[in-house]
């Protein structure tokens, strides 16, 4: 018999995990996952900037997508590598978060990842480039908040730059003042003060973008109230009443049948005739605790039967079924009215008395019921009008994200300077960093300075895009830089020439919580991805 020493037992491989299943360790995973990641950056670092360039998706579904913001474009793109998925989850966390800079954390943590594979070939252990990363990123946070500049939220003139240089990257920037004016206005709208000087702005809930194909992009505009796409109930109800009171509801204005199944047995026919008016009084009692309240326009999430429908137009009622939750919400906001569950609770302090005009109006094919000239409306709806559907989805996107900006400044009011100024001012200040303050390991050095290289990545995709020379820009921008001038030199998206961003028409600012979220993000996602050192990828379950 044959006897193994324990010596070979050791060199013998041992089998774990399911041989069908890939396995990737050590400096290859790593190096792996950075190549995936450079490669998701690839794909949209042509849509950073005033010149970029559109990318057309064709989604499963056979719809097709033409826009430049990334997390539209990574969002279709269909990925199989993990590392890929990580960085496509970047894109969406920063629109999520903050709403603008999708593309250029994408950008910057596909550049921070291509800096460690040098590091990593020179045996520096991952965990000493992350300690480096953090180092950066702490010490980049602090020159932030030293370059920022406070802004007023009441001067207009400042937001109307600040958004002009969020739309100017997008498809929108040819009908620049018309989006940055609805995006000013509709937030501005939603605003409000809650108690220790805190402030609420739900764009999502309460800035609701109707978007009508037909007619001009001219016809857009933000209106004073709101308005849903339905008709009214009857055709004999009013379609037009001046200072309405509103009435809104979250019952059904309909028999109410039984929770169990129950069934009744008749013998007489004035039984089944008995059976018949108490449903009738039933409604006709309901309908009467309404009338009661002396409402105009009466809006229910629910269902409205015939017979509601009669009784309330014999009041002359104008009633509306079916609405959505999220408008009811927006409704009751706009017009002062409170959402009532039980006709038999409405209290007058429950009518809505602050609009001035209700009014239903054909759009197109489409009946749209509009509740305007409300009085200190807290909602709003931004009413979209563009030749076709796909033109008005990208024009919705870059509205967003304007709305999103202008939130950013309402609730942070401070701005740092934009056109790759910001970013080459970080770049000079840890060059400088790393050669002259004491790290705590010699070999920080070398993390720290690839994240100054790093950010470099984002004045030349500018200067890319817009075909300048590169390397005689970046040149004169570092210099500018580095010699001690201000820290709002960058560089002109539409030119490709050098300018000072707080002087002259064309300044450009971004938010500061954009850019400090952007910077934040990119540094501790790439650091993530570093100290993955084993990718095992397979099936779960064997296949038959």
């Amino acid at each position: 018999s044959k006897t193994h020493s324990p010596a070979a037992a050791l060199e013998e491989r041992m089998l774990v995990l399911n041989p069908r299943t890939q396995r990737e360790t050590g400096r290859g995973a790593q190096l792996s996952n950075i190549n995936c990641a450079a490669a998701v950056s690839d794909i949209v670092t042509s849509t950073l900037g005033p010149r970029a360039m559109l990318k057309m998706l064709l989604d499963p579904m056979g719809g097709v997508v033409i826009t430049n913001d990334a997390n539209s474009i990574l969002r279709e793109v269909d990925v199989s590598h993990p590392a890929a998925k990580q960085m496509i989850e970047l894109s969406r966390a920063q629109d999520e978060e903050v709403g603008d800079g999708t593309t250029s954390v994408i950008i910057l943590t596909g550049e921070l990842l291509r800096a460690a594979a040098p590091l990593l070939e020179q045996k520096i252990h991952p965990t000493v480039i992350v300690k480096g990363y953090a180092k950066a990123l702490e010490a980049a946070l602090k020159e932030c908040d030293r370059i920022a500049k406070a802004v007023d939220v009441e001067d207009s003139k400042t937001m109307t730059t600040l958004v002009q240089s969020c739309i100017g990257t997008k498809f929108s920037s040819r009908w620049g003042d018309l989006v940055i004016s609805m995006a000013i206005e509709a937030t501005t709208t939603i605003a409000r003060d809650l108690a220790e000087g805190m402030k609420e702005v739900d764009v999502k809930r309460y800035a609701k973008v109707e978007k009508v194909p037909g007619g001009d992009i001219a016809d857009c505009g933000v209106l004073r109230g709101v308005m849903f796409n339905k008709d009214v109930t009857h055709p004999r109800m009013r379609r037009r009443v001046e200072n309405p009171r509103i009435l809104l509801l979250d019952c059904p204005l309909e028999y109410k049948k039984g929770e169990s199944n129950a069934s009744v047995q008749i013998e007489k026919e004035e039984d089944w005739n008995a059976l018949l008016r108490i449903e009738e009084e039933y409604i006709e009692n309901m309908c009467a605790q309404i009338v009661a309240a002396r409402p105009d326009v009466v809006i229910t999430e629910k269902g409205v039967s015939d017979l509601a429908q009669h009784y309330l137009m014999k009041a002359n009622v104008t009633a509306f079924r079916r609405l959505r939750k999220t408008d009811n919400n927006r409704v009751a906001r706009a017009t002062g009215a409170t959402i009532v569950s039980r006709t038999d609770e409405i209290q007058e302090s429950d009518v809505g008395t602050k609009c001035g005009l209700f009014e239903v109006r054909k759009l197109g094919d489409e009946y749209f019921a509009f509740l305007e000239d409300c009085d200190d409306p807290k909602a709003c709806t931004v009413l979209l009008r563009g030749g076709s559907k796909d033109v008005l989805n990208e024009v919705e996107r870059n509205l967003q994200d304007a709305m999103q900006v202008v939130k950013n400044v309402i609730l942070e009011p401070k701005l740092l300077p934009g056109g790759g100024a910001t970013e080459m001012a970080l770049s000079a200040k840890l060059t400088d960093l790393a050669r002259t303050e004491a790290l705590d390991l010699e070999v920080l050095q070398f993390p720290f300075l690839a994240v100054a290289r790093a950010l470099e990545c984002l004045p030349r995709t500018l200067a890319h895009n817009c075909g300048a020379k590169i390397v005689r820009v970046i040149t004169q921008l570092k210099a500018k830089h580095q010699s001690g001038q201000e820290p709002t030199w960058g560089i002109d998206g539409t030119t490709g020439e050098l300018q000072d961003m707080s002087q002259g028409d064309d300044t450009i600012w971004d938010p500061y919580a954009v850019k400090v979220q952007m910077i934040k993000t990119a540094i501790e996602a790439s650091s993530l991805i570093l100290r993955i050192d084993d990718v095992v990828s397979g099936l779960s379950k064997s296949k038959k």
